[in-house]
């Protein structure tokens, strides 16, 4: 691969714009994969946080972990419905979603998508690369007063 900037020009690039165009690239891209099997991302977040639990999730368990990505606050509630319309996943007596049949194949059909996209992302990168790049991005959001958290 061919940078940018020389190593010298690169120490001084604003790391703002970088992380952004990282992001806007990174999540254009997972979004495209997922879109070839008729989910958005946050429908996505929502099939995996009820795959991860199987005891089922409510929404406002789903809420509370999914709002702060990517800015979707309110805008999860619709995602959550359109899962509940497309008959991915149904709700019990006690509000918790839970996968269907349908769900759940092609929650494991998004899941290699992720799986692909992962990979794809990740090329040539090594785990001690983004170790340190994901060091380096929570220190700087540390140092300008910033929140993240991914679970």
């Amino acid at each position: 691969m061919e940078f940018s900037h020389s190593d010298e020009e690169l120490v001084k690039q604003p790391i703002g714009y970088w992380s952004w165009a990282a992001s806007q690239a990174v999540v254009t891209y997972i979004r495209a994969g997922l879109s070839g099997v008729g989910l958005t991302q946050p429908q996505w977040w929502t099939l995996h946080q009820v795959a991860e639990h199987p005891a089922g999730r409510t929404r406002e368990e789903i809420t509370a972990v999914l709002q702060g990505y990517l800015d979707i606050g309110a805008d999860l509630e619709p995602e959550i419905d359109a899962t509940l319309e497309r008959g991915l996943l149904e709700s019990d007596d006690e509000g918790r979603l839970h996968f269907t049949e349908a769900g759940e194949a092609l929650y494991a059909q998004a899941a290699e998508i992720q799986r692909a996209s992962r990979e794809a992302v990740h090329e040539g990168i090594t785990d001690a690369e983004f170790l340190t790049t994901m060091k380096v991005l929570q220190r700087m959001i540390h140092n300008t007063g910033g929140e993240a958290w991914h679970h």
